[in-house]
Formats: C-alpha cells, sequence, structure tokens
C-alpha cells in the first residue's frame, strides 16, 4: 500500500511520480510531458482536474521537483525486505538448529519441527556480539600492521634518500675524474708532442 507521502507526489494523469512536474495557474501540477499530451486531445488548454484554462505555459514546480527527486533517490538506496524464499514471508524468526532465518510458517513446518527459535532482532544482535568479539584480534593485528607499515614506509624514504645522495656524489667523483684524466691526457700529449720536436731537430742537426 502506497504511502501518503507517495501519493502526494504521484501525477494524477500517469499516475506515478512527478517527472519535470508543472504547475497551472489553479495550483495543480502534473509531469510536463503527461499535460503536453492530454492538451493535444484538448481544444482548450485546462486544468486536468478542474478543468479551469490555462492561459500561459506553465512553469516548472521546482519545490516538487526536488522533492520528488529526492523521494525516489532514498526508495531506490532503500534495502529491499528480506522475504522467505519458500513461503515469500518477513523473515522474523532465527532457526539456533539451522542458523538460518525463517518465517513464521517454517516454523510451524515439518522441517523445523522441535527446533529452537530467537526473534530475528535478538538473534542478529548476538551474532553481532560475537562478530565483534571475533574482529577484536584482527582489528588488533591491523593496528599492528599498519604501525610497521609507518615504519617500514619511513625507511624506504630514508633508503631512497641515502641512495640519491650516494648516487648524486658517485657522478660528481666521476665528473672529477673525467676532468682529471682529460687533463693528464692533454699534458701527456703535448709532453710527447715536445719530445718529438726535439728528437726531430736533433736528427736535423746530425743530417
Amino acid at each position: 500500500m502506497a504511502s501518503r507521502l507517495e501519493e502526494d507526489l504521484c501525477c494524477t494523469v500517469c499516475h506515478d511520480t512527478f517527472k519535470d512536474p508543472v504547475v497551472l495557474s489553479c495550483s495543480h501540477s502534473f509531469c510536463r510531458a503527461c499535460l503536453q499530451k492530454w492538451w493535444t486531445e484538448k481544444v482548450i488548454k485546462e486544468c486536468p482536474l478542474c478543468k479551469r484554462p490555462s492561459v500561459y505555459e506553465p512553469p516548472c514546480n521546482l519545490v516538487l521537483k526536488n522533492l520528488c527527486e529526492s523521494f525516489l533517490q532514498e526508495r531506490d538506496q532503500r534495502p529491499p525486505e528480506a522475504l522467505c524464499s519458500l513461503h515469500s514471508e518477513k523473515l522474523k524468526l532465527f532457526c539456533l538448529d539451522h542458523q538460518q532465518p525463517v518465517c513464521l510458517v517454517c516454523r510451524d513446518s515439518e522441517n523445523h519441527k522441535k527446533h529452537s527459535f530467537r526473534p530475528i532482532d535478538e538473534a542478529a544482535r548476538q551474532h553481532k556480539k560475537k562478530l565483534q568479539e571475533a574482529l577484536q584480534p584482527l582489528k588488533e593485528k591491523l593496528e599492528t600492521f599498519e604501525e610497521v607499515k609507518v615504519k617500514f614506509d619511513q625507511t624506504a624514504g630514508h633508503l631512497k634518500a641515502q641512495a640519491q645522495h650516494t648516487e648524486t656524489h658517485i657522478k660528481e667523483q666521476f665528473k672529477k675524474l673525467h676532468q682529471f684524466l682529460e687533463e693528464e691526457e692533454e699534458a701527456r700529449m703535448a709532453a710527447l708532442r715536445e719530445e718529438e720536436e726535439q728528437k726531430r731537430r736533433m736528427m736535423e742537426e746530425k743530417m
């Protein structure tokens, strides 16, 4: 059964939630598409409810539009009601023997004869408590892991910075070494040319 709010947010032409609602001068609202379709079949543009003529293009009913969008969004996010797959009844009980939710018809069936039951809310609270107790050690391990991870990240960052510093130092040393070797090569080549020149002069003098 539709709620009063759902009824108030329904267009009287299509009987569905308003889509792009517009308001007439008589204060009645309709979907824009529904109103346009209604008017194509009429000689006079009038209100589908009170038959009052409309002399201007109806404006958008912004407040109603926002209400409808919020209602549809909330309805879509609402979790579906849990029903028994066998009897399509609400799951109100929890069978302790089978450890599963059941409906009132299941309770009286042969399959659950002489079984123990609890209200499903009570059973849910008990299971939630057990889960929280089981999760506690895992939470503690997770906290320890996160602490270790922070230390690891810090160490990794320190190692990276140290490696970059060492790399820069090595590049500077090799740059100096290359410069020294170039200077040494030039000096050796100059000495070689000087020695060659001296020997050439001596040969010329002997000749």
